[in-house]
């Protein structure tokens, strides 16, 4: 599924340049790709779209409070991810609108904990997702895997 999410981010600029679920899931089989990964992260982008549609009214809320992870969240999450999150959080790459987001799709996840690089995939699709403005040094941040190599 991550895989399918990097295809995404990489072949279009904007979700709007996405064509529909139909069309999408013959462009990534031709692709390559697995038909129960394409089922897999087609349903997690449309968890996605209805996690940011209920998180609009917490996107005009100010955030100068701390998050407190439920203990759920911390044994699926794990220390590695929430503190890249906190980390993405301090330097206003994301929001705290994002970060419920960002924490929600972990959570659709099936294996826990987190890794970093999962995490990062995350947090870049949901910025994505957003067409959010992303400073160039996080960029590279989300883009950069556990190796120090850059994502494909």
């Amino acid at each position: 599924m991550f895989d399918i999410l990097v295809y995404l981010f990489e072949n279009y600029y904007t979700p709007e340049a996405c064509p529909s679920a139909e069309v999408l899931a013959k462009r990534l089989a031709a692709a390559g790709f697995e038909h129960n990964d394409i089922d897999d992260a087609l349903g997690w982008l449309v968890g996605l779209a209805e996690t940011t549609e209920q998180c609009v009214e917490l996107a005009h809320t100010p955030g100068n409070g701390s998050r407190v992870y439920a203990e759920s969240e911390q044994q699926h999450l794990g220390a590695t991810a929430i503190g890249f999150i906190t980390f993405l959080e301090a330097t206003e790459a994301l929001s705290p609108a994002l970060r419920e987001i960002v924490i929600d799709r972990a959570m659709a996840t099936t294996d826990g904990p987190v890794s970093l690089q999962k995490i990062k995939i995350i947090a870049l699709m949901v910025l994505w997702s957003q067409e959010a403005e992303v400073d160039h040094l996080i960029l590279e941040e989300l883009l950069r895997d556990d190796g120090d190599r850059l994502l494909h």
